[in-house]
């Protein structure tokens, strides 16, 4: 597996201290980042799942912990939308230049806007996916923030 990723190149472009972490990717699994955070020996909480959205005519990612659902509703608040719905999955790898399972928030093929739910800052670190599948970045949480110029919310729901 290569390390080297369009999101690690786009934390390093942003001067952010960042750890890899690779596990071995199951993609039966029924949810990528709870198999993702077993796999690490990681909290759920602290495995943070990126979303691509649909806001009207304007997409959107949102990273949310593995072990929570995005709220919707809070979403679209917090972005200043009517509605939102999941973007579908061609469309989101067309958009973000990875495939599901390796969605990363960072260097995707054009900058979106990003929003982060608020829970990541309850931690000294999170990860998040690295551009490729069985791939994470690992890195505080402030620091994936200002790399992905993202906007915090609260817009996940258990």
């Amino acid at each position: 597996m290569s390390r080297a990723t369009p999101a690690t190149a786009a934390m390093q472009r942003a001067g952010k201290p960042f750890e890899l972490l690779s596990y071995e990717y199951d993609p039966d699994a029924a949810s990528i980042g709870l198999a993702a955070a077993a796999a690490l020996g990681l909290p759920a909480a602290q495995v943070f799942k990126t979303l691509m959205v649909t806001a009207g005519d304007e997409a959107l990612i949102a990273v949310v912990p593995s072990d929570h659902e995005l709220d919707l509703k809070a979403l679209a608040h917090a972005a200043g939308k009517k509605a939102i719905r999941m973007m579908p999955v061609p469309e989101a790898e067309r958009l973000s230049g990875y495939k599901v399972g390796g969605i990363s928030p960072l260097g995707q093929k054009k900058r979106l806007r990003t929003l982060f739910d608020q829970s990541a800052l309850d931690h000294l670190f999170i990860v998040v996916n690295g551009g490729q599948r069985g791939l994470q970045i690992k890195a505080a949480p402030a620091d994936l923030i200002a790399a992905t110029q993202a906007t915090v919310a609260v817009i996940a729901t258990r």
